[in-house]
């Protein structure tokens, strides 16, 4: 039997800017999905947000891009957003860039990661949500989880891994992806994957046998609006031990802070900050932006649940064990602030461009004069 985790996210209304999701938007999710477990579309859901994105954890056994799920994720977010309107809330429907569902949510707004697996003995899951950021967030960390040997021990002493992992980088601005495998092409990888914002990382594989270990999500709203009108926040689903890094290992590259295209309008570099859903909300200059980490184990289908058949899924970044990571994202974001529009504070000029910097060269055109 097969399972899929599904993870499917959008930015349908916050409370207060780009805040946080109100409580009753998570109602109407928390709603929708438990309809659908009991028509037995989906098997075990868990509704939760990363900043002002709506996220739906959903595992089921419909594949991945499965007409039916994808039709209820859209569905879930167009009811969210009638109530964020309703609310008056910012941002209502921001995500939602197309008006009739088409059979397949991916390019249409909200962000899709999702993984179907052939379940081991015992198969822990973590699930990263991001806000205030892009894709090539998960580079750096994915890099380090899947091919740095001084961060993850397994890569040298556990023998189903010592032949490393074929990673599949997406060039945005072509449209094109590349298999690289690791160790071999180390050098080539980090090439590509240090320019984070054209290259991501949208899938590992363990060499040896071809194994899915890692889908993240690589949606990027401002090539399909044509405009800049929101951070893509994307989303990653993570495998963790028996032959794969271990939890703790896939954890650790969050002990410290590291910089990521995104926070104030999109439009600027910020320290990214591992967070507890308590602390899931964006406010510093819209941030700084966030990380949140949820674990859970898939059993027979679905998510492991308690005596009262509720999902049990652990909150992973909750633990003072990340609070140097905290406390280096703060002091790291006054640092850049000090800088206000001044790069490298502010994006590249290529990144720019969906902005409002255009629209500014625009009525400055005549007043350009050949030096």
């Amino acid at each position: 039997m097969k399972t899929t985790i599904s993870v499917i996210k959008a930015d349908v209304g916050s409370l207060v800017g780009h805040h946080i999701v109100p409580a009753p938007l998570l109602e109407i999710a928390e709603g929708s999905l438990s309809r659908a477990v009991d028509e037995g579309l989906i098997s075990s859901f868990k509704v939760f947000h990363a900043g002002d994105d709506l996220e739906l954890l959903m595992v089921h056994d419909r594949g991945e891009r499965s007409r039916e799920i994808h039709a209820l994720a859209w569905k879930t977010f167009q009811e969210a957003t009638e109530k964020a309107k309703e609310l008056k809330l910012y941002g209502a429907g921001q995500d939602m860039l197309k008006n009739a569902f088409s059979g397949n949510i991916r390019g249409m707004g909200p962000g899709v990661a999702e993984m179907e697996i052939e379940e081991r003995e015992s198969d822990p899951i973590i699930v990263f949500a991001a806000d205030k950021t892009s894709p090539g967030a998960f580079n750096y960390p994915l890099f380090r989880i899947f091919a740095d040997p001084m961060n993850t021990a397994g890569l040298v002493i556990d023998s189903a891994m010592l032949d490393g992992f074929k990673f599949e980088v997406l060039d945005s601005k072509l449209n094109k992806r590349v298999v690289l495998q690791c160790p071999e092409e180390m050098y080539k990888l980090i090439g590509l994957i240090g320019t984070v914002s054209r290259y991501s990382i949208s899938r590992i594989w363990r060499a040896t046998d071809d194994q899915l270990c890692t889908v993240t999500s690589t949606t990027k709203l401002s090539l399909l609006a044509g405009k800049y009108i929101g951070k893509d926040d994307p989303v990653a689903v993570v495998r963790a031990q028996h032959g794969l890094p271990a939890v703790g290992e896939i954890l650790a590259p969050f002990l410290h802070t590291y910089f990521v295209e995104g926070w104030m309008r999109g439009s600027h570099w910020g320290p990214l900050m591992p967070v507890s859903l308590r602390d899931s909300k964006c406010t510093a200059f819209d941030g700084p932006p966030r990380m949140v980490a949820l674990g859970f184990q898939i059993c027979n289908g679905r998510i492991a649940s308690d005596k009262n058949n509720i999902p049990m899924v652990a909150d992973l970044f909750d633990d003072p064990a990340f609070d140097l990571a905290r406390q280096e994202a703060v002091k790291m974001a006054t640092v850049f602030r000090r800088m206000g529009e001044f790069q490298p504070a502010r994006l590249s000029e290529e990144s720019m461009e969906y902005t409002m910097l255009p629209e500014i060269l625009k009525t400055l055109k005549d007043r350009f004069k050949p030096t």
